[in-house]
């Protein structure tokens, strides 16, 4: 057996908000002190957690919130980016991360490890692992992999999941009926409704991230909207 970190993360998040402190490369907002900022808001105004990209970011955001922190690190924009390594995902763990979160999808990863040494690796490192999955399919060989959550991070975003603009509310229940572990809804939760909604369908927790801490794709969407 390989050791694992207390449940207690997993126990704070239940029915609770994750909010994903996160900006795009040549954002004004992915600076790291911008960045904790809004992972301190987001503590004030009530999430449970947080969901922050890269070790620089995570350490200095477990730093300064007393929140598990859920750790990412995406390299590249193509294929397995989101952890897609052992070391990727332990340099998460050094940095103070409570919970890796990983792409854990069929697809082949960079250093040809399988998405179980990934796991298994974290475990050793004390630390706990989100599956970033896009079909029901892949969140069920992930929980059997030995992840601690299954999140439906990538549908719509990686093949063999359907491309929409609303929350894939149909994968979130496939998956908390066929599933032991916790399941988050992630992706296109643009509404307290809809968070409301993914918890209906069967969500332990709910990550929203671009309706809360992305002021300029917001703002983009309401300049769209007033153009002739």
């Amino acid at each position: 057996m390989t050791p694992r970190r207390p449940a207690s993360p997993l126990t704070a998040l239940t029915g609770r908000l994750i909010v994903s402190c996160q900006a795009p490369p040549g954002d004004p907002m992915r600076d790291t002190g911008t960045l904790v900022r809004t992972a301190r808001s987001a503590q004030a105004g009530g999430a449970a957690a947080v969901r922050v990209n890269e070790p620089e970011v995570v350490a200095a955001t477990a730093a300064a919130v007393d929140l598990p922190v859920i750790g990412l690190w995406k390299d590249g924009d193509t294929g397995v980016y989101i952890t897609p390594t052992v070391r990727h995902a332990l340099a998460l763990v050094d940095a103070g991360a409570a919970i890796v979160a990983a792409d854990a999808t069929a697809r082949p990863r960079p250093d040809g490890s399988t998405f179980a040494d990934l796991v298994a690796a974290v475990h050793a490192g004390g630390g706990l692992v989100m599956a970033d999955v896009a079909t029901a399919d892949e969140g069920r060989e992930a929980a059997a992999q030995g992840a601690d959550l299954v999140s439906t991070t990538l549908s719509g975003y990686a093949p063999g999941s359907p491309r929409q603009t609303l929350p894939d509310l149909e994968l979130v229940a496939a998956l908390a009926r066929s599933v032991e572990v916790p399941v988050v809804a992630e992706g296109r939760i643009a509404t307290p409704e809809q968070a409301a909604a993914a918890l209906a369908a069967g969500a332990t927790s709910v990550v929203v991230g671009t309706a809360i801490t992305a002021p300029t794709a917001l703002t983009r969407l309401f300049a769209a909207g007033l153009t002739p």
